[in-house]
């Protein structure tokens, strides 16, 4: 991936990302992290190619792709080329920029201090953790050999250098981050610090391979052979550099993941008073610069959300609760206090949700991306508006009907306890059609969606039941049977309600897998 995007400082700022989300463990995170310093090599390489006249072609075709191609994914590749030929553009620039200075006595004594391993390898850190990308300097160092400034030794100094200075952009990406996400800045810089300390004594060495390894021009002299054969060799040397740092520290991974858990530890867990009611588990802002990943995180959020709504279904005692004993009465009274509290859990997630899918709205969009994440922010919100009317209708209805003094007749209770059986399985049925459009969501699965559109026959058949009995016991002389069906009637058209905001979640799946 790194050599796919030509930065491992992208690859590590989402690697902190996948972290923080609880995506990877540590160890893999010590894997990726390896393969980011290889990969990132092949900028190095690309570089060492000297191909002016294909690069104004490369950025010629590339910006007409860009700007006349329909399909998002052709306009990508365009943009690709195009910025593939301004690197070597830029560099070939850059190198006839710089040959005057071949006559230039001070920039020719500072290019003489580089023969100093340390004095180099400090510079390039400096510079790449100032640029953020060790690219960038690896690219420049090529340059500077190129014109016959530095010599080969020297330019390797400079990119073990450049390895070093890039770890910045992983301690950057890890401030404010979980405990793990340290960890992984910290096993970053252990590597690529280890690696430079294995390689420092043996420069000349690595210089030997490199040279083995790479064209030579004995028909040329002077700067010119310097030109032609130095950049390749550097290249050549950073990448021999970084796969085999990988081959000699990839058996003592663990040993690595051990290190950076004593260098930052497992913090004390706070206590009960000083936890937060509840926080995102899955939203990480480095990982809004991929639009795609961010909202499958979004998304598991959500399901977060629609798990705690479910739970306040699913704590509903059923409304005979008014015909129980004491015991039961105050299992009932304790269940109300959890939804309340799995609400208040609701509105927190609900926020930081609905900020994440806003910040994302400022990255670049594809239609469909752009529509995704309206799909999302609308079944956010469609959440939210069920745990509202439990927390504002249902949780009301019961605590009236636990606290409503009413005597019930024998001839009474026969009547109550029909219409007890189907009032439950009306909670019954809305509880697993929210639960089934939840999961629709979390998972992608359209056969749970559709489920939650067919029990609409089922629930109104039940309504239906519900109305009739309670026309029948409107004839009744029992003096509370008003009471009572102010009370079931506003509990089955509360449940109603509850359905039809699930129904709207579950055609909004629908309508994106459509799409």
């Amino acid at each position: 991936m790194t050599a796919t995007i030509q930065s491992s400082s992208v690859t590590t700022v989402l690697l902190i990302g996948f972290i923080s989300a609880g995506l990877m463990s540590l160890t893999q995170a010590t894997g990726v992290i390896m393969g980011a310093n290889i990969g990132t090599t092949v900028t190095a390489q690309i570089v060492a190619f000297k191909i002016t006249q294909a690069a104004y072609l490369m950025v010629a075709i590339g910006f007409f792709i860009q700007f006349t191609a329909k399909a998002d994914k052709t306009k990508q590749y365009g943009k690709m080329l195009f910025g593939l030929g301004l690197i070597f553009t830029g560099m070939n620039m850059m190198s006839e920029a710089m040959s005057p200075l071949r006559g230039y006595q001070p920039f020719i004594d500072a290019m003489a201090q580089m023969r100093n391993p340390f004095l180099a390898i400090l510079l390039a850190a400096l510079f790449t953790a100032l640029v953020q990308s060790s690219s960038a300097t690896t690219g420049i160092v090529i340059v500077l050999a190129g014109q016959g400034f530095i010599s080969l030794e020297s330019g390797i100094a400079l990119a073990m250098g450049a390895n070093v200075g890039t770890c910045v952009t992983a301690l950057l990406a890890a401030i404010g981050e979980s405990r793990e996400a340290k960890q992984t800045a910290s096993v970053h810089i252990l590597f690529n610090i280890i690696g430079v300390f294995i390689w420092l004594p043996m420069i000349s060495t690595l210089s030997d391979w490199s040279v083995a390894l790479s064209p030579i021009h004995p028909n040329l002299t002077g700067v010119e052979r310097l030109g032609a054969e130095l950049p390749r060799q550097i290249a050549n040397a950073n990448t021999l550099f970084n796969v085999v740092n990988t081959l000699i520290m990839l058996p003592f991974v663990g040993g690595f993941v051990w290190l950076a858990k004593k260098i930052i530890p497992k913090t004390p867990k706070p206590t009960i008073s000083e936890r937060p009611i509840v926080a995102p588990k899955y939203l990480s802002k480095e990982l809004l610069m991929t639009p795609d990943i961010a909202m499958n995180q979004a998304q598991l959020e959500i399901g977060r959300v629609g798990r705690r709504v479910c739970n306040m279904m699913n704590a509903l005692p059923p409304l005979t609760s008014k015909l129980a004993t004491q015991q039961e009465q105050s299992a009932a009274v304790e269940a109300l206090g959890k939804i309340e509290t799995l609400e208040q859990q609701v509105d927190i997630l609900h926020g930081h949700i609905l900020f994440y899918l806003g910040r994302l709205r400022k990255e670049p969009l594809s239609q469909v991306q752009s529509d995704r994440q309206i799909m999302l922010i609308s079944v956010t919100d469609q959440l939210e508006s069920i745990a509202d009317l439990i927390e504002d209708t249902l949780v009301p209805i019961m605590d009236k009907s636990l606290h409503a003094e009413i005597s019930i007749s024998p001839e009474m209770q026969s009547t109550l306890d029909e219409m007890q059986s189907t009032l439950d399985e009306i909670q019954d049925k809305v509880t697993h059609a929210l639960l089934d459009s939840v999961n629709a969501i979390r998972r992608g699965d359209t056969q749970r969606a559709k489920r939650v559109l067919n029990t609409k026959r089922t629930l109104n058949a039940l309504l239906d039941k519900v109305l009739a009995h309670q026309a029948e016991r409107l004839v009744e002389h029992n003096p509370n049977r008003l009471q009572l069906f102010s009370i079931e009637m506003e509990w089955t058209e509360s449940l109603k309600r509850v359905y039809t905001v699930t129904k709207r979640i579950a055609k909004l799946h629908l309508r994106e897998k459509e799409t």
